[in-house]
């Protein structure tokens, strides 16, 4: 799964490694793909989806990002010299005293060496993959219309070249401008450089604010820019991943539409960004969460949420896109959105909980904040003897599952703790005595003298990974015999290798094929909490070979070929280097 993803926290794209854009939506990352070829078969010249340059006698292609940016480059070679540069980017920026973020990508392409022959392809698609034809041409641009979408592609190329397919010979620079539907002040050339620099500029200066470890930084700082690529900076809210529909493992239909924001999965995504410093990516998502509660006309929550905090996410097929190599369907919306999911109010307490002790934040928890929150811990109380489909999201399956409980229980220790912090003793004693009713249940009902572990839910036998999670949480220390016993079950069952499965029983589609990614990481971590620091950094060290040559990482892994299946760019995964390398990097002092 050879792709980068460039992006400026309004729009993203997928960059093969031929420098073809081959998935976009528009106007936002939830919005209708405008360009689609990751979810059809392999197609030739009159495949639909795609922004392609096409070097006729193609030979190798190298890619890279520009030092700590989200800026692409591609070099093209062919087989009588010819070289071309591509560089793709969104702008972002500071102008004005805000950030500039338009819906907008900039493409530059730039001769070497030699002279190559190019074939430009503009193959957008409308209408969850039907492909779209241009509306009127002006002298510089080409337009394209659809439902609730106006956009443009501005250009110094040749237009016959870009709409008709015609072999050109690159000669000088080419420019595009994916865009509004409006005219443009400056020439394509001027506004590429001009927004080429500015935004390389802003991305640095954003990653020298990180507090990153000594040891792994370019791993830690791809990450972390790919994590701030999957939010929406309009309200906070952070994706699962930018795509839909790449199937967990080859045909198996295990094809989900991840563009919405989990609170559950957002709360590890923010807690590891406040780790490296990133604040303002904590500040705005707690908005997005504050404004849901806020408006809710319940205290019940779903599991997740539309970017802009719709709670309907209706699921449909797209009949016009074949799927991933051909793997359909291809699902825009989540049922998930219907399931009954407990750890919701522990999860938006945990991620609150920051607000009422970083004095580095501007806004603070304040008491009407304080309310919501006892309201959230009052559901995950009353929650937390009934059974739900659980972290993993089963669909035909309810269970008293451990994970769910464990989070609720964290959530009311962490009322304790906020209360204890604004001086309602009171209250304390109160979430105190309820975290402590719960805290026992779990110990004695989630544990199986059978199995000698914590199991997956309260009286069964199956092996969980989530249970990893629980000193995390700090439900028990990582030294206590009992996760000591679990983790050494969880390897003899769930691990191959360096990877881990979530669970091996089967669930709604059968047994997993592909081991979860994050999982290893926090099999490397419950290591080095347990005391195998050298094994934890040997292995997470091997992690990070998984690793595509961009440094980004999907959702599942092959345990046999090593090739990345799901959903991309994870930002589960991406969680999972950054707080790996956190915990296991030596000191600075250390190396410096």
């Amino acid at each position: 799964m050879n792709y980068g993803v460039i992006g400026n926290c309004q729009v993203a794209a997928l960059i093969d490694e031929q420098a073809r854009m081959v998935w976009a939506c528009l106007p936002r990352p939830d919005g209708d793909p405008v360009f689609s070829a990751l979810l059809q078969k392999e197609g030739g010249e009159s495949a639909t989806g795609v922004f392609a340059i096409d070097m006729v006698d193609l030979t190798r292609t190298e890619q890279t990002y520009l030092r700590n940016s989200a800026i692409i480059e591609t070099k093209l070679y062919d087989a009588h010299g010819g070289v071309i540069r591509i560089l793709d980017f969104a702008p972002r920026f500071r102008s004005r005293g805000r950030v500039f973020r338009p819906m907008m990508f900039v493409r530059s392409v730039e001769p070497l060496a030699g002279r190559p022959t190019l074939r430009l392809r503009l193959r957008p698609t409308a209408g969850f993959g039907e492909r779209v034809a241009p509306g009127v041409s002006g002298s510089h641009h080409v337009r394209f219309t659809a439902e609730n979408l106006h956009y443009r592609v501005t250009t110094d190329a040749s237009l016959a070249a870009l709409t008709e397919n015609r072999p050109v010979v690159l000669e000088h620079s080419l420019h595009f401008i994916i865009g509004p539907d409006e005219t443009l002040q400056e020439s394509p050339a001027a506004l590429a450089r001009e927004f080429l620099g500015a935004t390389l500029n802003y991305w640095q200066e954003w990653v020298r604010t990180l507090a990153v470890p000594a040891d792994w930084q370019d791993a830690v700082i791809r990450a972390a820019i790919t994590l701030k690529l999957c939010t929406y900076e309009d309200t906070g809210a952070v994706l699962a991943a930018l795509t839909t529909s790449i199937p967990e493992a080859a045909n198996t239909t295990r094809n989900w539409d991840y563009r919405y924001c989990w609170l559950r999965d957002s709360y590890f995504v923010i807690q590891t960004l406040n780790r490296l410093g990133a604040t303002r990516t904590m500040e705005a998502y707690l908005h997005y969460i504050d404004q849901i509660i806020a408006t809710s006309t319940a205290d019940t929550l779903q599991p997740l949420y539309g970017i802009t905090g719709d709670p309907r996410a209706e699921e449909k097929i797209a009949t016009a896109l074949s799927g991933y190599r051909g793997m359909g369907p291809v699902r825009f919306g989540n049922l998930a959105v219907e399931q009954v999911q407990h750890d919701v109010y522990g999860s938006v307490i945990l991620a609150a909980t920051q607000l009422f002790f970083d004095e580095r934040l501007v806004r603070s928890g304040d008491q009407t904040l304080l309310e919501r929150l006892y309201r959230l811990g009052k559901r995950a109380v009353a929650t937390f003897e009934e059974s739900d489909a659980g972290p993993w999201e089963f669909r035909g399956r309810m269970q008293r599952h451990t994970f769910s409980a464990a989070i609720s229980w964290a959530g009311c220790d962490r009322l304790a703790r906020i209360a204890r912090r604004v001086g309602d003793q009171v209250a304390a004693r109160e979430w105190e005595a309820r975290a402590a009713r719960m805290k026992k249940e779990i110990l004695e009902k989630a544990w199986s003298d059978e199995r000698q572990s914590f199991t997956s839910a309260f009286g069964n036998r199956d092996l969980d990974a989530t249970a990893l999670l629980l000193p995390e949480l700090g439900l028990l220390p990582a030294t206590d015999p009992r996760f000591l016993k679990t983790l050494e079950r969880i390897e003899e069952e769930l691990r191959i290798g360096d990877l881990l499965f979530r669970y091996k029983h089967a669930d709604d589609f059968g047994a997993p094929e592909n081991a979860f990614t994050i999982c290893a990481f926090w099999y490397v971590n419950a290591l080095a909490a347990a005391g195998r620091v050298d094994e934890a950094r040997a292995r997470f060290t091997r992690l990070l070979e998984r690793r595509n040559p961009l440094g980004l990482l999907s959702e599942d892994i092959s345990p046999s070929t090593g090739e990345l299946w799901g959903n991309f760019p994870q930002t589960y995964s991406m969680v999972g280097v950054i707080g790996s390398a956190l915990r296991l990097s030596r000191s600075w002092e250390e190396i410096v």
